[in-house]
């Protein structure tokens, strides 16, 4: 291909391109509405837009922001480091124009945001130049065989998308700064996707979340660091911070599309196709994780092995979900897994300062940054005594992975939400070796999405009577008749050495199939239609099944041992809800069966097994009491079954996180529902803490 055989048919496909994006950009060419669920006033992005009806998907947005045209349009044009499904830009050839502008031949590739589509590709042609009110514009559209231009052959992986005529436009103001108009208008080829995916290469909803609205946000992100300081609290640098998240974002995004150029194959799959593995030798993977040392001394990995699997979830918010997932990582997470990843590319333990924003059992969140809008953090976990030192492999130490999250909003509509870690090097350097791992999930139906802000994950809330706890629970019944589907990706990649490949596979593909697991019961606990279903013990506090087994708890304590549980006056079935979920000891439920399991716990009851309503019935009885109170137990049993209740002495029980617990004395009695019979067996553990 030469381009110079065609200067004066590109500069009048150059030519066409900018008329047509003005007529975009300030004018009716294309029929815009208001984007759904913008807030306004200063706070806001901007105003944004999206086609009402028109070829492709289209979105456009206006927006102030305090940077010189000439630096924004640089910005602008540097895709990759602002818009992240963008892999690459390549310009190939630049020609001058008489007056003054530049005209470029680009090929340009996105990933893909699943692994059950392919990625996209593009061959452009980019159009910059100076209006004679003084504007720069910047404007783009594809080359295609019938205007004569020159061509580029299909590239194997990739679906050639088309991009209709698009751009900048960046006019100064007086006072500095720019006034920018950005128009996106797209034929991302949805034919080539399976249908259950076409929604979200039709939505121009979503073109303007993830585009769109990005370059504003990049934009308005580097304004601000440039009138503040440029170092933060963690000693790092805006930019260094920046380029962090990237990496991670960049990562993940290799992994999940596992392109052959970058050195991934394909390994067999053990007869079921549900979970992809893939590896990657290559030298040039290796020296971008910087393997070949860590800390000075040499690594012993040399090769990358990463799991990847997709799959579709109704009627869950992804917002709440990655929340959930976020805030609740002990509940589908591997510790063994996560110290296996931090040993493969570090020697020691990391120690970090810093404030700590939260904790959620046994991990910590210590924030780094954010974005202006806190649309995306970027964040350090510390996992608490899941790690051992080289010195020390007895003594548990504390690991730390860097995390990126995104998408937490739930108003936010057509919003992608993320969560990608790594674990990081011991001196945390600004190159230190990330091999990212997370979850991406994606609404389909982002017009259709409507959930409450006022949800929490917290089912306690659940315990609020009055209007405002009416006010919760007809949120619920509303949602549970919108049905919202979305498709999470999950990819985890793993260091190892290259012997050790066969043992490594099994062990993701088995590590992955059990997040899918996880993953799935917690999105069907957080369901809104499940949450106000008949699922016995499992609906969230609240409920007229949880009132009623509090009633049961409290009416047998009673009957057995002849006094009140609760203190309270109150007869109301909330009210006793309410105090049963407050007692400060901790009170729990299991089952009837040959192998007992907790079905219900009051605050302190989860405080002392370090769980969640959602993780509790996945916890044994046996698996709480050590082999002395294991026999014990078994010696009491019958007379609770026979007399209906037992003390038992003080002693020792264990968290689900497997820390020890001491208690002073514990009551255990038999719950009769409303015919007389055995329902469930009751504990309450009096003057438990920690040891």
């Amino acid at each position: 291909m030469n381009s110079c055989l065609y200067p004066f048919r590109l500069l009048s496909i150059a030519e066409e391109t900018l008329t047509e994006f003005l007529s975009k950009a300030t004018g009716t060419a294309v029929e815009w509405v208001q984007m759904p669920g913008m807030k306004p006033g200063p706070d806001s992005v901007g105003i944004v837009a999206i086609s009402h009806s028109c070829t492709g998907v289209a979105a456009r947005a206006c927006g102030l922001v305090g940077l010189e045209p000439t630096r924004v349009a640089e910005i602008l044009k540097d895709r990759p480091s602002w818009f992240r499904d963008c892999r690459a830009v390549d310009v190939l050839n630049v020609l001058p124009t008489a007056n003054g502008g530049t005209i470029e031949l680009l090929y340009m590739q996105h990933y893909a945001l699943t692994t059950l589509a392919p990625a996209r590709d593009f061959w452009l042609l980019r159009y910059t130049s100076v209006l004679e009110d003084g504007s720069l514009v910047v404007c783009e559209r594809s080359l295609k065989n019938t205007q004569n231009g020159p061509s580029m052959p299909p590239v194997q992986h990739f679906v050639r998308a088309e991009m209709l005529p698009s751009g900048y436009l960046i006019r100064p103001c007086e006072g500095g700064g720019s006034v920018i108009h950005i128009v996106d208008h797209m034929d991302l080829e949805p034919w080539s996707v399976p249908e259950v995916l076409r929604p979200l290469y039709e939505s121009s909803t979503v073109l303007a979340q993830k585009t769109t609205m990005a370059a504003l946000r990049q934009l308005r992100q580097i304004a601000q660091e440039v009138s503040q300081s440029n170092v933060t609290g963690w000693g790092r640098r805006p930019a260094a911070l920046r380029a962090l998240s990237q990496r991670l974002s960049r990562g993940f995004n290799e992994a999940v599309n596992g392109f052959t150029d970058e050195g991934w194959t394909v390994m067999g799959n053990d007869g079921m196709d549900d979970v992809t593995i893939l590896v990657n030798s290559s030298p040039e993977k290796l020296m971008g994780l910087n393997l070949s040392f860590a800390n000075g001394f040499p690594a012993v990995s040399n090769a990358v092995l990463c799991a990847k699997a997709s799959m579709l979830l109704q009627n869950v918010p992804p917002a709440i979900l990655l929340r959930f997932l976020r805030e609740h990582r002990s509940e589908w997470a591997d510790n063994n897994i996560d110290v296996y990843s931090a040993a493969a590319i570090k020697v020691g333990p990391c120690s970090l300062a810093g404030s700590r924003v939260g904790g959620f059992g046994s991990q910590v969140i210590l924030p780094l940054a954010h974005t202006i809008e806190h649309e995306e953090f970027l964040e350090v976990i510390k996992l608490e005594g899941v790690g051992h030192s080289p010195e020390d492999a007895i003594m548990p130490r504390d690991m730390f992975l860097l995390q990126l999250c995104s998408g937490m909003d739930e108003n936010a509509i057509g919003t992608c939400a993320e969560l990608i870690f790594a674990p990081i090097d011991a001196s945390f350097a600004d190159d230190a070796p990330l091999l990212p791992s997370g979850f991406r999930i994606i609404p389909l139906d982002s017009g259709k999405e409507a959930s409450s802000p006022n949800r929490t994950l917290d089912l306690a809330s659940a315990l609020e009577i009055g209007p405002a706890g009416n006010r919760a629970s007809s949120d619920y019944s509303a949602n549970s008749s919108c049905c919202m589907r979305s498709v999470m990706t999950i990819a985890f990649e793993f260091a190892f050495e290259s012997h050790m490949q066969d043992h490594v596979a099994s062990m993701a593909r088995q590590y992955v199939r059990s997040i899918i697991s996880s993953v799935q019961r917690v999105a069907l606990a957080l369901s809104p239609s499940h949450l106000s279903s008949q699922a016995g013990l499992r609906t969230p506090l609240g409920t007229p099944e949880a009132q009623t087994l509090a009633r049961w708890i409290c009416q047998s304590y009673r009957c057995y041992l002849g006094v009140e549980l609760l203190k309270s006056s109150s007869e109301g079935s909330e009210s006793v809800l309410k105090t049963l979920w407050h007692h400060t000891d901790a009170i729990m439920c299991c089952s009837l069966k040959a192998l007992p399991v907790f079905t219900f716990a009051n605050q302190a009851g989860l405080d002392m097994l370090e769980t969640t309503l959602v993780a509790l019935q996945d916890i044994t009885l046996e698996k709480i009491f050590d082999d002395h109170g294991r026999k014990t137990l078994c010696s009491e049993f019958p007379q609770i079954m026979q007399q209906g209740f037992a003390c038992l002495q003080g002693g020792i029980c264990l968290s689900s996180m497997g820390r020890p617990v001491s208690y002073e004395r514990a009551v255990a009695w038999k719950v009769l529902n409303e015919e007389e019979t055995a329902h469930c067996i009751c504990f309450m553990f009096i003057n438990w803490s920690f040891v």
